[in-house]
């Protein structure tokens, strides 16, 4: 009964969004008017593309946005790098630009199908994927439906499930089985999300660890870095990095509370929504704080309180001016930021205790003295406090945090083997196909 109640639901699913439609027009239309499309490729959200499928066997690599992007860059890296084609979908601009300034033409981008029959079955039509990776918890049941209706093989890499997602899914549970009953393999994360992939009908389910842990540290302009350092100069400084709403008055509490102690404190706020950067900074002018604006070209002089950092893809820049960073979404906000890039780049970790979607980073961060949970302001302001006056308490920290990356990495070679029964016949065709052409 329950089976048949969820291939219901799923054609209800189908349905709807076959009759929804002709009505998103006006919804992508919105969406590029405030920079989350790009004008000339709306219809690649259509599954429409100007690009020519190419000859030979081609693996569809799918990652939402550019946290997801980065952690399977280094798979595609090696899944091209055996001569088989990659059509690499994401779904932001960002993450757009991030593959093409990592691949150039070596692999296609795409923006990713909207979730609605016509889209998807134009999509698949025009690429002919013959296998398909999805990354984290992309999970999108038109697209799942149409690759298993046409027996594409589909594996879920870096697989996670939030607390949250996963409670949804359960109270579901007859639709996530009819729905991963269509993976071919789901390689988790951690154990826990192993375990709860498996709880909902998937099979069969692998460990691989997390694929973020196994990519380099965020790259940085190295004149850019120098200037910086040059204007800050031997200022102590702290950073509060990938806020979420309310976080950004934490840290300006926190600079105006250390501050006390550290009377020529640097405080560098990076938002995880640049956009928000206008309202950021005239809430920390009203406040009295002379505020620096990265994306304004200001330079940071001896009287500035906070450096406000509203571009984009310069983590690794903010990163390494920086000794302490406090990793947001983890206080006012719940499921918490990726603390693997702060850690490669020897940063003494502070965060909220609200960080239930990278539980085993923190886990293992913690562990190891990299990383340290604070409850509120307070506690903040103490942690940083407390940072900026122990030295070797620092280093300690920052060392604790490399030495746990570098005992997480592997994910990558246990991701490829997990891949090996699909890519390995590609990689034979791939061979064939081209030692044919050359024959020619």
């Amino acid at each position: 009964m329950s089976e048949r109640w969820a291939r219901a639901m799923l054609t209800a699913y189908r349905l709807a969004g076959a009759a929804a439609y002709p009505l998103v027009g006006g919804y992508i239309a919105w969406r590029t008017t405030k920079g989350k499309e790009e004008r000339t490729r709306r219809r690649e959200r259509y599954g429409i593309s100007k690009v020519a499928r190419p000859p030979g066997p081609l693996v569809w690599v799918h990652a939402a946005s550019v946290g997801e992007s980065n952690a399977v860059i280094p798979l595609v890296r090696r899944i091209a790098g055996f001569g088989i084609n990659v059509v690499f979908t994401t779904g932001t601009v960002t993450s757009a630009h991030l593959v093409r300034e990592k691949f150039g033409d070596k692999v296609l981008h795409q923006y990713v199908p909207l979730d609605l029959k016509p889209a998807v079955s134009r999509f698949l039509d025009h690429w002919k994927p013959d296998l398909a990776i999805i990354a984290e918890s992309e999970i999108w049941p038109m697209t799942i439906l149409e690759l298993g209706t046409r027996r594409v093989p589909q594996v879920l890499v870096n697989g996670r499930l939030s607390d949250r997602s996963f409670a949804a899914w359960k109270k579901r549970s007859f639709i996530a089985e009819a729905l991963f009953e269509n993976l071919s393999h789901v390689v988790a994360q951690s154990e826990l999300d192993g375990e709860r992939f498996r709880a909902l009908g998937a099979r069969p389910v692998s460990v691989s660890g997390n694929l973020k842990v196994d990519t380099d540290p965020p790259a940085v302009d190295e004149d850019a870095l120098r200037r910086m350092q040059f204007e800050i100069g031997g200022r102590p400084v702290w950073a509060a990095i990938s806020t979420h709403k309310g976080e950004e008055e934490i840290a300006a509490d926190v600079h105006e509370l250390v501050k006390k102690r550290h009377p020529e404190l640097l405080t560098i706020v990076v938002p995880r929504h640049p956009d928000r950067a206008d309202t950021l900074a005239a809430a920390f002018s009203g406040r009295g704080l002379k505020t620096v604006r990265r994306s304004l070209g200001g330079h940071v002089g001896p009287e500035t309180d906070i450096l406000l950092g509203d571009t984009i893809g310069e983590m690794g820049l903010y990163l390494r001016l920086t000794e302490i960073a406090f990793v947001g979404r983890s206080m006012t906000s719940e499921g918490g930021q990726n603390p693997l890039e702060p850690a490669m780049l020897e940063t003494a970790i502070l965060s909220g205790r609200n960080v239930q979607n990278f539980r085993d980073s923190y886990q293992k961060l913690i562990e190891r003295g990299g990383a340290r949970l604070v409850g509120d302001r307070d506690m903040l302001a103490g942690a940083v406090n407390f940072l900026l006056c122990n030295e070797a308490k620092r280093r300690q920290m920052m060392h604790a945090g490399v030495e746990t990356v570098n005992e997480m990495r592997g994910a990558l070679p246990a991701t490829l083997k997990a891949l090996e029964p699909y890519i390995y016949p590609l990689i034979v065709k791939a061979r064939l196909e081209d030692g044919g052409r050359k024959n020619r």
